[in-house]
């Protein structure tokens, strides 16, 4: 058997023409259409690079490679890798024939360093003032989700955000792909696991929060909500476990709830849509919306209380406590924005209260001045 430092500094070879990009900090998704072109993301834009593969049959031979290394067969009937290089970068690459140009591959690159939320406000992503507000929400338990499209940096807030979770609470990660990096004393990585060539052997998401519920969790935090495990989430946040996280796709607070709902329907048990829209309202207590900006800049752009679900108007009933208004572009070309209060009081004010963590209305009454970025 091969040990596991060779076989890794072997696969990374077959990525050679990459290296230079894979190990640039400034770089966050490394873009391959076919072994020509290679684009990198940097502060949120696209740049075209320079590096490229000798052909698509060396850009092949590295998928390949990759695939043993993960474990995850590729062929013209599995044509879709999903993997981790062994930094931990994620890889999404499309074959033959589906990807009929040659090879398409998304590496979504792995930081050590943990992004705080301290960093997020020197970065602009938020104000001090709103930072404060999260981890009142965070310490109190609520059940959060976190939305915003593709590359918005929702793993990104989630990691910041549990950083305000108690040291001395139990917390399960459950992941397709690790991603998360929870620095805190007690806690539980799971990954979910593809079924073998013979079909047999797979783990899904589902199948381990179910699992968990029976490991004595403080809180779940799943790291992306995808299929029919949205209903399981949901009805363990209706059923006492409070302090649950979790994100999604989605851009605005009530496309997140309507997004489960779509998603919650995909799972085997047939609930009827009244009673599942009142679980969901039930479940989930505050949406966070982030956002990747016109600019490159990733921002958050909304805190939203879910307060119910109004079965007369068949719609979910949702008040705005932070959002984000747009001023046209600042002298640099960038687009300037600030987030503020709405001066809405939320109405779980005395649920944080019961988890010792005491915010006071007047936080939210008046909007906030000057409360860029």
């Amino acid at each position: 058997m091969i040990p596991q430092h060779l076989f890794e500094q072997t696969l990374l070879q077959f990525f050679e023409p990459i290296a230079p990009l894979l190990e640039d900090a400034s770089v966050s998704e490394v873009m391959i259409n076919g072994p020509n072109q290679i684009y990198v993301e940097r502060r949120g834009q696209l740049e075209l690079t320079g590096a490229c593969f000798p052909s698509s049959e060396a850009l092949l031979a590295a998928l390949r490679n990759l695939s043993q290394y993960v474990g995850k067969p590729i062929s013209e009937e599995r044509p879709i890798l999903e993997g981790r290089l062994p930094d931990g970068s994620r890889v999404e690459a499309l074959l033959p024939p589906v990807a009929p140009d040659g090879p398409s591959v998304a590496i979504r690159r792995f930081f050590r360093e943990t992004l705080t939320v301290d960093k997020l406000v020197q970065f602009g992503a938020l104000p001090a003032f709103a930072a404060h507000l999260l981890e009142s929400f965070v310490r109190g338990k609520l059940n959060v989700l976190i939305a915003g499209g593709t590359g918005s940096g929702k793993t990104s807030m989630l990691n910041a955000l549990s950083s305000f979770i108690p040291d001395g609470e139990r917390v399960v990660v459950i992941e397709d792909s690790r991603e998360i990096q929870f620095q805190k004393p007690h806690v539980v990585q799971l990954e979910a696991r593809p079924a073998q060539p013979n079909g047999r052997g797979a783990v899904t998401i589902r199948d381990l929060f179910r699992a968990t519920l029976r490991m004595r969790p403080d809180r779940v935090v799943v790291g992306e909500i995808r299929g029919g495990e949205a209903l399981d989430i949901v009805q363990a946040m209706t059923s006492g476990h409070g302090g649950c996280m979790s994100t999604l796709h989605a851009s605005y607070p009530k496309d997140s709830l309507t997004r489960m709902e779509t998603m919650a329907m995909m799972s085997d048990l047939d609930l009827p849509l009244a009673a599942l829209r009142n679980q969901i309202a039930s479940g989930i207590d505050l949406v966070i919306v982030v956002a990747r900006l016109r600019d490159g800049s990733r921002k958050l752009t909304h805190v939203t209380e879910v307060l119910g679900f109004d079965s007369e108007r068949q719609s979910y009933q949702l008040q705005d406590l932070l959002v984000r208004k747009y001023s046209g572009l600042d002298d640099r070309g960038r687009i300037a924005s600030e987030l503020s209060t709405t001066g809405v009081v939320p109405s779980f004010l005395p649920r944080l209260a019961e988890h010792g963590v005491e915010l006071s209305a007047d936080a939210f009454r008046a909007a906030t001045p000057g409360a860029a970025p």
